[in-house]
C-alpha cells in the first residue's frame, strides 16, 4: 500500500516536473516576467525534491538500486542529463539560441527517462 502510494506521488511529480519545466521554457524563449515570480523559482525545487524523495523510497522498499539494475542506473544518468541540459536552457546558457538547443536537449533527455521508466529497459527504443 506505501508503495503504490509512493508510486502515484513519483508519477503525479514526473508530470508536474515536466509541465513547469516546459512551461518555464516557454516563458525563456518569450522573455516572459513570469519566470521572476518567487512561486515560478520555488515551486519547481518542491515537486522535484518530492519526485527524488518518491524515487529514493520506492527504491529502498523494493530492493532495486542503480548499479545493481541497469535500467535504473540509466534513469540516473539520463537525470543527471536532464538536470545539467535543463540548468543551461533555463539559466546558464549565453544566449536564446543557445539556451532554446539545450532546451530542446533537456526535454530529449526528460523523454528518455520516461521512456526507460516505462519499459525498464536502458535502450527503450530497441
Amino acid at each position: 500500500m506505501i508503495y503504490l502510494a509512493l508510486k502515484h506521488l513519483h508519477v503525479t511529480c514526473v508530470v508536474l516536473s515536466g509541465l513547469g519545466f516546459c512551461l518555464r521554457g516557454w516563458w525563456m524563449l518569450r522573455d516572459s516576467p513570469m519566470l521572476q515570480q518567487r512561486l515560478v523559482r520555488v515551486l519547481p525545487h518542491v515537486v522535484d525534491t518530492l519526485l527524488l524523495g518518491s524515487a529514493l523510497s520506492m527504491a529502498f522498499l523494493s530492493g532495486q538500486y542503480p548499479f545493481v539494475q541497469g535500467w535504473l542506473t540509466a534513469k540516473l544518468g539520463g537525470l543527471l542529463a536532464y538536470i545539467v541540459l535543463g540548468a543551461m536552457a533555463l539559466k546558464r546558457g549565453r544566449t536564446k539560441a543557445i539556451r532554446a538547443r539545450y532546451f530542446v536537449l533537456a526535454l530529449l533527455a526528460y523523454g528518455y527517462i520516461v521512456s526507460v521508466a516505462l519499459s525498464r529497459n536502458p535502450l527503450p527504443w530497441l
